[in-house]
């Protein structure tokens, strides 16, 4: 971290330079898997890689950014990338870079390229991080199958402040001849999809043209011209996952699998701050009587999910704390929650120099009509909520980083 500050700046010739002084790791990857889009590439990789097991099939994943632990971003054939292997391959790219500029993201990425590289799979699933056509792992000349998950607006100051220039970006990971799924999208993203696959001759598998996912008596029907799936709905909860599900199914079906994989996928998958109930650690210890959930979504568009996500739970009073980035789009992210919400607390994220102020969130989230107060810190917060609401359902969202804490802090 000390050596490769988080300053980013998008482009790849590092990313070839220091590649080719690790005598390429990319070109021996397992068939890979390149996920892009603005939410939900997470998810769909996870059930993905769910699915991949389910029937019997070794994963390389690439994820980020991490919650509690760094080791998350690198899943070495399904396992979290061990201490000792991490270490060493960090200390080999930071030789072969020979002290050059390189940015944070870029060198972890050749790292786990070359843990990648060093142990047999039969899959490499890899995620953006930022973007897609300059994004560090855009260095693949030939994936198996591309997958672009809705795109929305974020990191404006990077990707551009229109749909049209940010989905430009995300399907920069197109390639030649080579297959994509796309997730729902809006008609100003899906225009430059079809564009630019048209262009490249990339196969493309839409979603409401070429394959339908519908939720229906709760149950996820799933069609394309193979035939129809009626499956359970996944695990990962929320509208907004069943969409997820259905590019997974379209992923699998093109791979070749069959419905028992595709339940698999959708019932199997793990992913932590997606709605995720909390059941143990020191918050919950605190007040056992309530209900606690940990989200990390941070723009307009999972604020929307967030809310449709919450409106399904049974009825309770529901509190919130937040703390976001001040990168982000606060307002956007905040408009479609207040209606669910009884009381609001503001919390900065521990340890972010980017952070914005817990003051600063309080204002937004007043400005957006939340009867909001500040506090030191979640659990400052939580003791507030329980002391009132005993039962309270607590909802603690805003960003990945501060769950990322609340993680690391439960253990």
């Amino acid at each position: 971290m000390s050596l490769h500050p988080k300053v980013i700046d998008l482009i790849l010739d590092r990313v070839h330079r220091l590649l080719a002084a690790l005598d390429h790791p990319e070109l021996e990857l397992p068939p890979v898997i390149h996920l892009a889009g603005t939410n939900g590439k997470g998810s769909t990789q996870a059930m993905i890689r769910a699915g991949l097991n389910a029937a019997g099939r070794s994963t390389h994943a690439y994820t980020s950014p991490h919650l509690a632990r760094f080791h998350e971003r690198i899943r070495v054939a399904d396992a979290l990338i061990g201490e000792d292997t991490l270490a060493g391959i960090l200390e080999e790219c930071e030789a072969a870079n020979q002290g050059l500029p390189i940015t944070y993201f870029e060198i972890t990425t050749c790292a786990a390229f070359l843990a990648f590289a060093r142990t047999p799979a039969d899959y490499c699933l890899l995620e953006t991080g930022l973007g897609g056509r300059l994004d560090a792992t855009n260095v693949i000349a030939k994936p198996l199958l591309t997958i672009l998950t809705p795109i929305s607006f974020d990191h404006p100051q990077f990707l551009g402040t229109t749909i049209t220039e940010i989905a430009t970006e995300k399907a920069g990971i197109l390639k030649r001849g080579v297959p994509c799924v796309v997730g729902p999208q809006p008609d100003d993203a899906l225009d430059v999809i079809e564009a630019t696959a048209a262009r490249l001759g990339a196969p493309l598998l839409v979603h409401g043209q070429h394959w339908h996912v519908t939720e229906e008596h709760g149950r996820m029907v799933y069609q394309d011209e193979a035939g129809l799936l009626d499956l359970p709905l996944p695990n990962l909860i929320g509208a907004h996952q069943v969409q997820n599900a259905g590019a997974t199914i379209a992923a699998l079906r093109f791979l070749g699998f069959d419905e028992a994989v595709c339940e698999a996928a959708v019932t199997r998958a793990e992913w932590s701050a997606r709605m995720q109930h909390l059941t143990k650690g020191p918050l919950i210890d605190a007040a056992p009587q309530a209900e606690f959930w940990l989200d990390g979504g941070h723009n307009a568009a999972c604020g929307e999910a967030l809310a449709e996500s919450l409106g399904r739970l049974p009825t309770r009073p529901l509190h919130m704390i937040c703390g976001m980035m001040n990168t982000k789009d606060i307002a956007g992210y905040l408009k479609p929650l207040v209606s669910q919400v009884e009381t609001f607390q503001g919390v900065s994220i521990p340890g972010e120099a980017a952070t914005l102020p817990a003051s600063e969130t309080v204002a937004a989230a007043r400005e957006v009509g939340f009867q909001a107060t500040e506090a030191v810190d979640v659990a400052s917060a939580v003791a507030t909520i329980v002391a009132s609401h005993p039962r309270a359902r607590i909802l603690i969202c805003g960003s990945l980083y501060l769950a990322g804490n609340v993680l690391r802090e439960n253990g």
